[in-house]
């Protein structure tokens, strides 16, 4: 039986077992591991792993670990200066965190029928960021871009994905519909007027329509709770 030491850093502590939090932690295994498949076995994503190193020597996730080995675990730095837009898709339990997003005008995928295995395929084919719970879903091979949300507040849950992802130079608020993810369209008031509640008739003048829902948008009693909501995610750093 060989054993190595895992060192993780503050950031993963919590996704550790309790008892395993706050220590160097001593795996035993046999034959050839990678190192990846034993931070996996500990709970810990593939997706949540950034530098590593081994004796103090950077690695890949591939390595195969060696008895008396000391392997530092630190987790994936937060996205800059990136030039390509995220693209999200979103587990089946995500619904609201997937509105929140795309109030903030980003494209992210949500349909609360998705399979496991449709999520992976869409995140493979499309190149889009898995966002779930589930860590098991993130230890698909195949997943090279996800991120396992911490809380179940589905407003913490905002701030860590602008956070992770550096997403407060993409937002546009307001220009995709928060049920279907289309980009919105202006329209005229008149072009609308039967989808219109009485109230709204008559105090409101501009609106937005989803061409693919055809659902109408407008600045009613919500608007300023979302402005403020989306004022603090642009803080984010």
């Amino acid at each position: 039986m060989e054993v190595a030491s895992f060192d993780f850093a503050p950031p993963l502590q919590s996704l550790l077992k309790r008892d395993l939090r706050g220590q160097l932690v001593e795996m035993r295994f046999q034959g050839a591991q990678s190192v990846k498949h034993l931070i996996e076995s500990l709970g810990i994503p593939h997706t949540e792993i950034g530098l590593l190193t081994a004796n103090g020597v950077e690695i890949g996730q591939e390595y195969i670990v060696h008895d008396g080995d000391r392997i530092e675990v630190r987790p994936v730095a937060p996205a800059a200066n990136e030039t390509a837009e995220p693209r999200f898709v979103l587990d089946g339990h995500l619904g609201r965190l997937a509105s929140h997003l795309r109030m903030l005008g980003l494209d992210c995928l949500y349909e609360n029928k998705y399979e496991d295995d449709e999520l992976v395929r869409i995140s493979v084919a499309e190149g889009r960021i898995l966002l779930t719970r589930d860590r098991r879903l993130l230890m698909h091979k195949v997943i090279t871009q996800g991120y396992l949300l911490r809380s179940l507040n589905s407003t913490e849950q905002l701030y860590e994905v602008v956070g992770r992802y550096g997403l407060v130079k993409w937002v546009r608020p307001f220009e995709r519909c928060m049920n279907c993810n289309h980009p919105l369209e202006p329209v005229r008031k008149e072009m609308v007027l039967e989808k219109l509640e009485p109230l709204t008739k008559k105090y409101y003048d501009e609106f937005k329509l989803c061409p693919a829902c055809d659902q109408v948008y407008w600045k009613g009693s919500h608007y300023e709770r979302m402005l403020n909501l989306i004022a603090k995610v642009s803080q984010t750093r």
